[in-house]
């Protein structure tokens, strides 16, 4: 049988199987069906049942024992990491400080033409470009490649940018990072990215594109950053405004939106009679 055909089976498979233990159907403790049962139930071959379960097994979702069978285990899926859209750089400082990252590439080169005309540098300007991994609790979550101007870009070192977050370095340089525009969409998990993110080359990733600019309104940073979308998401809290007849949901702000978050619900008021 052809090779890919078997690939997607397992992936439709492992993929199966994943949902039905991260969505509690199977619990922690559950005993799989044995590969024959699993193989007839989903009209594969056995070979492909296997390679679904090493896939749930190499991401810590289920343990094998040879000669017993196969288990669901617990607290195998991490909690994803949530950034609030409202309040990103306040985030972006915090997950420096609860992360780890390992720095894959660091050099000045001329960027792209889109990222170059993005950052506004002058023809034949060069940028420090970096590719970093983030990972949390040891496991790989984001693939990021950030392009800085050269004259910023000198202000650290490799060794600094393999453990700081760049935002610290950028303010330590001097400049007042004020605001970024920033776009989400989706892409597909290249070989070098699979690899870095540890899933199968045309995985489905989050894609985020982030320009930062200083307080005169220079742009200082491109981000284009990938993520595992089971292990990171953004959220961002919503308000109803707006007159009757064209309300409309809008952005709560940060203080406002954390405000919500830790509040401590308070017990009804008692109704009291009017003394008028």
């Amino acid at each position: 049988m052809d090779a890919a055909v078997e690939t997607f089976k397992a992936r439709r498979i492992y993929l199966l199987l994943r949902d039905r233990i991260t969505g509690g159907t199977l619990p922690a403790g559950t005993r799989l069906p044995g590969e024959p049962d699993l193989a007839a139930e989903h009209g594969v071959s056995r070979v492909t049942i296997r390679r679904a379960l090493d896939q749930l097994s190499t991401e810590g979702l289920v343990e094998r024992r040879p000669g017993v069978g196969t288990f669901v285990r617990g607290g195998g899926v991490l909690a994803p990491t949530v950034v609030d859209f409202a309040d990103v750089f306040t985030h972006l400082k915090e997950m420096g400080r609860r992360t780890e990252v390992r720095l894959l590439a660091f050099g000045y080169v001329q960027p792209p033409a889109p990222v170059a005309a993005t950052l506004g540098l002058a023809p034949a300007e060069r940028a420090q470009r970096a590719v970093r991994v983030r990972l949390m609790g040891g496991e790989p979550f984001s693939h990021l490649t950030t392009h800085v101007p050269e004259r910023i870009g000198t202000t650290y070192s490799e060794a600094e940018m393999a453990s700081q977050p760049l935002l610290a370095l950028l303010e330590r340089s001097g400049l007042r990072v004020a605001r970024a525009r920033q776009s989400i969409g989706a892409t597909l998990a290249g070989p070098e990215v699979a690899q870095a993110l540890q899933v199968e080359i045309g995985a489905p990733l989050l894609s985020l594109t982030r320009l930062v600019e200083d307080e005169a309104g220079s742009a200082v940073e491109h981000l284009h950053a990938l993520y595992r979308p089971d292990r990171f998401s953004f959220e961002m809290q919503l308000q109803r405004t707006g007159a009757d007849g064209a309300r409309r949901w809008s952005p709560l702000p940060p203080l406002a939106a954390n405000t919500e978050k830790n509040a401590t619900p308070r017990p009804p008021r008692s109704k009291r009679k009017s003394s008028s």
